[in-house]
């Protein structure tokens, strides 16, 4: 019997948090690079009722994303996709994180897009840390939300000599996502689906300890310390947002990205944190 599918990349905390809280009676195509770790948490939710299929994919390589796509259509139409595959400042060199949080992303946003069924929905994970950085222009913005994604590696503005350190290149690949929700879902659109992104703060999962143990781990701590929320997040936290995103109580909602963050964007700018910036 063909049932609607729910592609979700990225088996970490948060992508298996929005997938147990929307993920029930779906068929679940769950895709990451590390074999052994998705097949981990693949067989923790199916323990737990869930009917998910563990799936090798590589979220910088448009050949493993077709293949996973490929896959996941074997069972139905795909009707949600949750993206919360990436690497961070502290796991990965620059070329690393453009290829995999900013080119990867922005093609399997593009790839779902060209087969999402009508009323589908889907939501990517950005982050916080594109909203740290000074504003681009206008046209470095398009460039990032249009440009065709086999040419995003080769804008001026993403060359090493325009990228000062990994924490750039993630704040640019941040930026590049939510630019890139907002021109897909235009096209998501045309076939009667949604998209929408979401921008944690600091949530714990154990990307954000390999932060806190990294070589700005202080400024991170310092962060959460001094937001109004005074603590950090949890994943449980980021799928209430999803659950809202893909579900009939979102219907008016595409295109955006949600900030989730306790307020620390906000301190960074008008508050305790910005002395510190």
């Amino acid at each position: 019997m063909s049932r609607d599918v729910m592609i979700v990349t990225g088996a970490g905390q948060i992508s298996m948090a929005i997938a147990r809280r929307t993920g029930f009676g779906k068929k679940i195509v769950l895709g990451d690079k590390n074999k052994k770790n998705c097949e981990t948490i693949a067989k923790i939710m199916t323990d737990a009722g869930y009917d998910v299929e563990p799936f090798e994919m590589d979220l910088s390589s448009r050949e493993s994303i077709l293949a996973m796509i490929a896959k996941a259509r074997e069972f139905g139409e795909i009707r949600y996709l949750v993206n919360g595959a990436g690497v961070s400042p502290s796991q990965a060199q620059i070329e690393t994180i453009l290829k995999v949080d900013l080119y990867g992303t922005a093609v399997l946003l593009e790839e779902v897009g060209k087969v999402i069924a009508k009323g589908g929905a889907g939501v990517t994970i950005s982050s916080q840390s594109g909203w740290r950085m000074p504003q681009l222009t206008p046209e470095q913005d398009r460039q990032l939300a249009a440009a065709p994604t086999e040419q995003l590696l080769s804008l001026d503005l993403l060359q090493p000599e325009n990228i000062r350190d990994t924490l750039h290149a993630y704040q640019m690949a941040k930026r590049c996502n939510e630019k890139r929700v907002m021109y897909e879902c235009v096209r998501w659109g045309e076939r009667g689906a949604r998209l929408n992104a979401i921008a944690p703060g600091i949530i714990v999962t154990p990307l954000a300890m390999d932060e806190f143990n990294g070589p700005r781990g202080d400024f991170y701590k310092n962060m959460f310390a001094k937001c109004p929320a005074g603590r950090p997040g949890t994943a449980d936290e980021m799928a209430n947002i999803a659950a809202l995103l893909m579900s009939d109580a979102g219907a008016f909602i595409t295109g955006s990205t949600f900030l989730a963050d306790g307020g620390a964007t906000a301190s960074y700018y008008y508050g305790p944190l910005q002395t510190k910036a």
